[in-house]
């Protein structure tokens, strides 16, 4: 008879895929709750650990969550209850389930983050990493820039991007290119990287969370600079990874569910008023 798949089995598997060393300095990633050596028996994916998250892997039948956004970032110094954070702590304690993240190692790696929000906006080749050095041909690093397959003008490729996300409206701030051929992208919060992209030679720069500050300066620069959301920008992450890890536990010869969150969604509604 085999032994179980456990815990320590998946991370094996999540590490092929972003190296926990990969990780900024500064984040917590990997184990949050559980124990290594406890069995999987089934997964649930999802960008954010939040208690609808968690309640939809009891109800799938999952004693595993793998997020992107780690459920514990800060030290803690206390458990309140009373608090979001000490109620998903004791939902996923009392519900015995475990919870890994897999966060800026899952940005910068080869097939992670940046990667998949490039290839859904039509970024071709060549295909480099905004931050950090190409090595062996693997891009390491924040964001991506490369070429579309062919060019489109700009405001044809803004719509396409309003389909791609699923959104109603995205902002965008400073001019809006005639052409667009070049774009440059990173997922979630990379407002820091738009002028990296410029110089780079980007016709446009696509992230979530743009500062007032930033906005500005492409107001000025008359680069296009477009917040599309962190979530829509890192959460076609989710399926992508519970592929792959089908794909790996298949080859394990493991038969282990793996489900995609399907209840969670960008936590921002656009309110537009009385119509």
């Amino acid at each position: 008879m085999s032994s179980p798949f456990q815990l320590k089995d998946l991370f094996e598997i999540l590490n092929e895929i972003a190296a926990t060393d990969l990780a900024e300095s500064w984040d917590n990633v990997g184990l949050m709750v559980g124990d290594p050596s406890k069995e999987v028996t089934g997964i649930m994916v999802a960008l954010d650990p939040t208690e609808e998250v968690l309640d939809e892997a009891i109800a799938a039948d999952c004693n595993t969550v793998i997020t992107h956004h780690p459920l514990i970032f800060h030290p803690l110094k206390s458990i309140r209850t009373d608090l979001p954070s000490g109620r998903i702590l004791v939902k996923a304690l009392g519900a015995n389930l475990s919870v890994a993240g897999w966060h800026t190692n899952l940005d910068v790696a080869q097939g992670g983050v940046n990667d998949v929000l490039a290839d859904k906006v039509g970024i071709v080749t060549p295909l480099r990493s905004l931050t950090g050095a190409d090595s062996g041909g693997d891009n390491i690093g924040f964001g991506r820039i490369g070429r579309l397959s062919e060019p489109v003008s700009g405001k044809d490729f803004l719509s396409r991007l309003l389909k791609i996300f699923g959104v109603a409206a995205i902002k965008v701030a400073g001019k809006v290119p005639d052409k667009v051929s070049t774009v440059a992208v990173c997922g979630g919060s990379g407002s820091e990287l738009a002028e990296t992209a410029f110089s780079l030679g980007a016709d446009l720069y696509i992230t979530g969370e743009v500062k007032h500050s930033t906005g500005r300066w492409a107001e000025e620069a008359g680069f296009c600079v477009v917040d599309a959301g962190h979530f829509s920008t890192e959460n076609m992450i989710v399926p992508d990874l519970a592929e792959r890890l089908r794909k790996s536990l298949a080859k394990r010869g493991e038969k282990i569910k793996v489900k995609v969150s399907a209840r969670q969604k960008t936590p921002f509604d656009l309110f537009r008023g009385d119509s």
